[in-house]
């Protein structure tokens, strides 16, 4: 009678939380991620099979699927007896994605390696990680919160960059922080 409990992800995209399983496709505000290409969300809690986490360091792994238009909304005013009449409306930009997996950090290395070795290589990737919710900051806030990041934090920062979005001011105002750290 014992049922598996398949595991499970609150998420955090566009300022909204999702509760996500793998296998599961949503509708989401419009990622910066290309079509095809996969993305880490922020990860808020991760459960199942009776264990919980908050604050996991786990990673969930999700797949843009494509970039869709919502339903059009349409706007209208009136005034009577005024002849007043303005129509305007607006469709949100969207993505569909669908998640792949969830706790693939902490799924064991492929056989025959060793265990030092395995537990090493999480330490390091977390250290080399961009701050978090970094996806999320625009140019602006990147140049201004940049000067208080560790050096190993702009350098993540900057790879994400290039290999993500590639704004010009965010890979400008990266390296420039990259060259004040080093220089003091």
């Amino acid at each position: 009678m014992a049922t598996k409990i398949q595991s499970y992800a609150i998420i955090s995209l566009g300022g909204k939380q999702y509760l996500v399983r793998e296998g599961e496709r949503l509708v989401v505000d419009r990622v910066k991620t290309a079509e095809g290409k996969t993305f880490q969300p922020d990860i808020l809690f991760v459960g199942g099979d009776g264990k919980a986490e908050l604050a996991p360091k786990a990673a969930v792994t999700a797949r843009v699927v494509g970039h869709v238009l919502g339903d059009k909304v349409r706007i209208g005013k009136y005034r009577p007896k005024k002849g007043y009449r303005r129509h305007t409306g607006f469709r949100a930009a969207l993505s569909q994605i669908e998640i792949e997996s969830i706790g693939a950090a902490r799924k064991s290395s492929a056989p025959g390696t060793a265990a030092p070795k395995g537990e090493a290589e999480p330490r390091v990737a977390a250290a080399a990680e961009p701050p978090r919710g970094y996806p999320g900051f625009t140019v602006v806030e990147i140049g201004e919160k940049a000067k208080r990041w560790k050096l190993e934090q702009l350098e993540a920062a900057l790879a994400y960059e290039r290999e993500h979005a590639n704004r010009k001011g965010a890979v400008a105002a990266l390296e420039s922080a990259i060259a004040t750290k080093k220089e003091g």
